[in-house]
């Protein structure tokens, strides 16, 4: 029987695109350079087209893994979210 993949790891892209990045940072990178691209009203319709998938996948990526760590962090607090207060 085939395993399900971990939460934790990112899912699989489609065949012929660029593989997801390995961590949230490198995502939100590279998601901030295709907004730079895709504002820049430069980039012809198939590409305008190929960017925003990428941004779309890129997106689902970054909300995943925060979706992720905010799981860890309520059970690192037994359940209960609590304010952060600056020292």
């Amino acid at each position: 029987m085939p395993k399900a993949p971990s939460p934790s790891s990112p899912p699989a892209s489609e065949p012929g695109t660029p593989p997801l990045p390995a961590n949230y940072e490198e995502a939100m990178r590279e998601l901030e350079q295709l907004v730079v691209q895709l504002e820049s009203g430069e980039l012809p319709l198939e590409q305008l087209l190929a960017a925003y998938q990428r941004g779309a996948e890129l997106l689902q990526f970054c909300n995943g893994r925060l979706e992720a760590v905010e799981s860890q962090i309520k059970v690192l607090d037994e359940g209960m979210l609590k304010p952060w207060t600056p020292e």
